[in-house]
Order: structure tokens, then C-alpha cells, then sequence
């Protein structure tokens, strides 16, 4: 993969204070971070984007061209806190090597856990604006996995967006609208688009929604996230491999997170495929995901419903009614455990509350075994 090299850019410090005008502006510079900037530039350090994270060091895009970066002043023991692609850094002016000094506050930032069994948090990309899910169309939709990777967008801050890749393998128009209208069901709030890379079908759409701001391409591997990304950049830039026929899947053609300016405006992180989706304090991306779950929830009985088998719960009369499909109850219980464990494992007080519930309801339990025993 190739970046623009330091000749592409003036070499001149000194910039203009229109933000718009910025060398830096094709990758996102605006008035805000012009101003957050204002107190690393007084000390004589330049801006820059970071478009790669590599062990100890990193590609950033500054105002003279692309440089590589130390990231000794930016490694912290916390993982959420470490630089990462998308970060707006303050890098030293000149130095060799030159070092990374500090980066500005995130406005959002995209979180996993991890598959350690400290459940540490890991970052994949910050200050983004849209988080792409690519889905694609041709093996069966997982809408568990997409019900995740929404709660993880919505936590992160930025705006979701649905795109079904390989629209192409789907030509009968009823099914492919069926399709459509089952994720729509399931990612309320959120705009699904089909895309066929292979046709251009749904591509000026998705390029006309990405032109303002940084999006990064989310989904696990084999949904054609690469071949996508090429077609947004309207060159191969990156690298395709095909997806196994019997599932779907392929191997991981992305192993680095990459951000690349898009022609048409606007700039694009490409992410390796996910093999994992966990979620990490993310109750609130749960809630949006679920948010007629949560209206429903309003009108139960009691404040602090389970939605379980309470007397008035308006949830479960959805359910009943069929208003609500019961898969989508179960998913939302489901994130709502699993979040609740991974917050639990860094949260004492949280851990207490679990274990205080845990032994009234054991109570509860056998009172009640009592009581049926005592009426025999």
C-alpha cells in the first residue's frame, strides 16, 4: 500500500487559519481540532493524522507528507489509551527518529473486548463518524452478529450503517427485498443499503453518504469488505482474496488498520476481519440496538422489570401479541449478560449488586420450595 510521499505537500509551516484550506483537510482537520491543536503547536509540533499502527511505531499523514512515527510517549499501560489509526497526534517537527508526543482528546472511538480473561478493552479506531457493518448476502444473515456489531457502532459514538455486499448473488428482486427488510427489522434507526461491487450497484449511494466525514469499515472476513473499500477508492488497493464457498468466509486480506482519503471526499478505515464481536460496556449501544424493546419496557409494571415472568410486563405481552419477535427478547437478554459480565470484571460495586441479586433470588428460591413443601 502506498501514501502520498512528502512532495505531494507544501513544505511551508505556516499555514492558513482557514481550517478548510489546511494540507490537512482532505483527511478530516476542521476549526475544532485547529483549536485543540493551538496549544502542541506553541510548542513547535505539527499535526497529523494517524492512517497505520504498527508495534512501537506509526504512519502519520502531516502537513509535509506521510512520516513514521516512534510511539514511546504515547504507550500507556491502559489499552484503551494507546494511539491508535484515526487519532489526530502531535509529532515532533523534525528528529530522527521523530516521536509522536501526545495525541488530541477522541471524539469517538470503537471498542471490543478482548479475548483475554482480564477482558481488557481494545480500541480499533477513532474519531469516526459513520461504522460501516458489511454484511454479505452470500451465505445465510447471522442477525445476532449484526445485532452486536450495531451495539458496538452505537456505543462508539458514531452513526451505523447497514451495507449488504454481493447484492449481485441475490437476483430474484422478492428475496432480496426480504432480506433488506429483516436487517432494517433488526437495526432500527439505521439506514441498510445493498451494494454489488461487481455491478456498481448501491456504490454511488454509499460513496455520496462517506464523503463527509471518516467512516470505518467494519464485518467479519469474507464479507467483502476489501473488494469494497477498493471500489470506493476507485483503485486495488487493497488486497482481495476470495471467500470459502461452503461458509462464506476467507481469510484475513486486511491485517492492519488502514485510513485512506477517499476521491470523492471524505477519508475510510479498512479493519481486519473480526473473528470475535464482544461487547465492552456498551449498555447503551444495547438500548439503541433494542430500543423498541426499551419503549416496550416503559409501560411494564414494574420499574425494574426482568421481563422474565412479572405480572404486568409490557414486553412480554409483545411477545405474546406478536408485536415483538422473541428472537429479538432473547438476543437482547443475551448482550444485556454478556455486558453485564464483562462490566462486572472491572467494576467492584457492580460485582456486589450481581452477588446481593444472586443470593436473594437463591433465597427467593428456596422460600419458595419451603412454601410448596409446607402445603403438601
Amino acid at each position: 500500500m502506498s501514501f502520498p510521499s512528502s512532495s505531494s505537500f507544501p513544505q511551508d509551516s505556516s499555514f492558513p487559519q482557514d481550517s478548510s484550506a489546511h494540507p490537512l483537510a482532505p483527511y478530516g482537520w476542521d476549526d475544532a481540532w485547529q483549536a485543540e491543536f493551538t496549544p502542541y503547536a506553541a510548542q513547535g509540533l505539527v499535526p497529523g493524522r494517524v492512517v497505520r499502527v504498527d508495534r512501537g511505531q506509526c504512519d502519520v499523514m502531516t502537513p509535509e507528507g506521510i512520516v513514521r512515527a516512534d510511539t514511546a510517549f504515547v504507550t500507556p499501560h491502559d489499552p484503551l489509551k494507546v494511539i491508535c489509526t484515526g487519532d489526530w497526534a502531535a509529532v515532533e517537527a523534525a528528529g530522527s527518529p521523530r516521536y509522536v508526543k501526545a495525541y488530541l482528546p477522541r471524539r469517538t472511538a470503537f471498542v471490543r473486548s478482548t479475548s483475554s480473561q482480564r477482558s481488557e478493552g481494545q480500541i480499533l479506531a477513532a474519531n469516526v463518524d459513520h461504522a460501516v457493518i458489511a454484511v454479505s448476502l452470500a451465505v445465510e444473515l447471522d442477525l445476532g452478529r449484526i445485532e452486536r456489531f450495531l451495539a458496538l457502532a452505537w456505543e462508539s459514538g458514531a452513526q451505523p450503517l447497514v451495507v449488504l455486499t454481493k447484492a449481485d448473488l441475490v437476483p430474484d428482486p422478492a428475496t432480496l427485498a426480504h432480506l433488506v427488510q429483516d436487517v432494517e427489522t433488526t437495526a432500527p434507526g439505521v439506514q441498510v443499503l445493498t451494494v454489488s461491487s461487481l455491478t456498481g450497484e448501491g456504490t454511488d449511494t454509499l460513496t455520496a453518504i462517506l464523503s463527509d466525514g471518516t467512516s470505518v469499515l467494519l464485518g467479519i472476513s469474507g464479507a467483502g469488505k476489501s473488494t469494497l473499500a477498493n471500489t470506493l477508492l476507485g483503485a486495488d488497493v487493497m488486497e482481495v482474496q476470495e471467500a470459502r464457498e461452503v461458509d462464506g468466509k476467507g481469510r484475513h486480506t486486511t491485517t492492519t488498520r488502514n485510513l485512506l482519503a477517499l476521491p470523492a471526499g471524505g477519508v475510510l478505515i479498512d479493519t481486519p476481519g473480526l473473528r470475535g464481536v464482544g461487547l465492552f460496556d456498551a449498555e447503551a449501544g444495547v438500548g439503541q440496538v433494542f430500543s423498541e424493546i426499551e419503549e416496550y419496557a416503559q409501560e411494564c409494571r414494574f420499574h425494574d422489570c426482568a421481563h422474565e415472568a412479572e405480572p404486568g410486563c409490557a414486553v412480554l405481552a409483545a411477545v405474546e401479541s406478536g408485536e415483538l419477535a422473541e428472537r429479538r427478547l432473547d438476543s437482547y437478554r443475551k448482550l444485556l449478560r454478556e455486558n453485564q459480565r464483562i462490566v462486572a470484571k472491572t467494576d467492584a460495586r457492580l460485582r456486589s449488586e450481581i452477588r446481593r441479586d444472586w443470593r436473594l433470588r437463591a433465597a427467593e428460591g428456596r422460600a419458595n420450595y419451603a412454601a410448596k413443601r409446607g402445603n403438601r
